[in-house]
């Protein structure tokens, strides 16, 4: 219990909970009809008013948001807030298409270095830390997240920024780095660096972390945790909410902690957009209950997962867990009429020991036929004929998740070329109709 940044909220009785929530969320929805013409619009087809919302159940009746309607009313069409109340923007990468802006209040930026702070201190983070944060800083939200987070925390803050692995490597032998941050996948290559440049990562003093921006599973954690000896949490969040730190998993490992008192979460099923049970599979809709520049009606994230049926966690905390995210719903691929999730792929890789950190998937079209072409990198420089096996081995394994046999192709080390911030997994080459 001495790992809590706000012990009065984190710990506070579920009903308690409750009752804040349905205050700020009929606070909220007043303030978007009020505020954002966008939802007036829609508060008017659906034939409702603020005046409805009575119950937490009630959130049912109000308008989903998706990606689409923040791009159609972009750059600044869903601010409730004047432009001069704000005093920071921050954007999504844009990859996927029109990049989402969100203009934070001075407010704003408070509640996002408070869930930070309670996300850090979760993870082990003390003001005795020495706290290298090797991600972008600019636009996109994840450096000043953990940045404002661990200053809140009182934590000496290392604000590296992302890439020069090597120079990554010095810095946190030159100064002792005992916690970092980041993309999970960047820290897998950052063990690789350092064992290239002759440093044991274990010998390093960095002994705990805490990765999002991409989905990672537990085979990938279970590697960095070996690489570096480290212990390896968990972070959830998007930038429509506030960027990292709408929940993070305690030292449980078992699911993590959403902060209800900023975000009311539902678990819809993505096709018929109605609420699935607890323990259940589905699509993650979030909506803000504290945000001021850019507050959010049921937004759907299109992260799948599952909500655990709430108990008083053994950490101590009251909030709902949910489980790591499995994929997102628009990531889920169809091949030869199978679904399956990278996620799917990188548990089987990651298992074994002489896999190394990168890998992809290839889509392409022969014959009229999909084809599913796995490429990974060894660990270390291999022959021809173990090469050969550990492709065998994999295609055999790979095949018992996914159903049917792709090719698997053995890559030397540091042969797939580096992609930005986030890993990219699948490279769809197929044939469009």
């Amino acid at each position: 219990m001495d790992n809590l940044f706000n012990k009065k909220m984190e710990t506070m009785p579920r009903k308690k909970i409750q009752e804040i929530q349905l205050k700020n969320l009929k606070k909220t929805v007043k303030n978007v009809y009020e505020n954002i013409p966008f939802y007036k619009k829609r508060f008017k087809e659906l034939k409702i008013t603020p005046d409805d919302i009575k119950t937490l159940d009630d959130v049912r009746k109000l308008p989903l948001t998706t990606k689409s309607d923040l791009r159609d009313n972009a750059p600044f069409g869903m601010m409730a807030a004047p432009l001069d109340s704000c005093t920071e923007l921050h954007a999504s990468s844009g990859t996927t298409g029109v990049p989402v802006t969100v203009c934070y209040t001075p407010n704003d930026i408070e509640v996002w270095s408070e869930v930070m702070a309670r996300c850090l201190m979760m993870s082990g983070l003390t003001k005795k830390d020495i706290f290298q944060n090797p991600i972008p800083y600019g636009t996109f939200t994840g450096a000043f997240g953990f940045h404002y987070g661990a200053q809140k925390v009182g934590a000496l803050v290392i604000p590296s920024g992302m890439g020069q692995s090597e120079r990554q490597i010095k810095l946190m032998e030159y100064y002792g780095t005992t916690f970092t941050s980041g993309v999970a996948s960047y820290m897998l290559r950052l063990g690789q660096v350092a064992l290239e440049m002759g440093i044991d990562p274990k010998k390093l003093k960095v002994k705990n972390g805490l990765f999002g921006a991409e989905m990672f599973t537990p085979g990938l954690k279970e590697r960095i945790m070996d690489t570096w000896e480290m212990d390896v949490h968990d972070i959830y969040g998007l930038t429509e909410m506030c960027g990292p730190g709408v929940s993070t998993d305690c030292d449980q490992h078992d699911g993590l902690h959403l902060w209800e008192d900023h975000f009311l979460i539902e678990c819809i099923d993505p096709i018929t957009l109605e609420p699935v049970g607890l323990e259940e599979e589905g699509e993650i809709v979030l909506t803000t209950l504290t945000k001021e520049g850019m507050p959010l009606l049921r937004y759907r994230t299109r992260d799948i997962a599952k909500l655990y049926d709430q108990k008083v966690c053994e950490c101590g905390r009251t909030h709902i867990k949910h489980t790591t995210i499995k994929g997102r719903s628009d990531d889920m691929l169809i091949i030869r009429g199978t679904n399956i999730y990278p996620g799917q792929v990188e548990s089987v890789l990651m298992k074994n020991q002489d896999v190394g950190g990168n890998w992809r998937m290839v889509l392409t079209t022969k014959n009229d036929v999909d084809m599913l072409t796995v490429e990974v990198e060894s660990k270390t420089q291999l022959s021809q004929v173990e090469s050969m096996d550990l492709e065998e081995m994999l295609k055999n394994e790979i095949k018992s998740v996914i159903v049917f046999t792709p090719r698997v192709e053995v890559l030397p080390p540091n042969t797939i070329p580096e992609s930005g911030l986030k890993a990219k997994r699948v490279i769809d080459e197929r044939k469009k109709d």
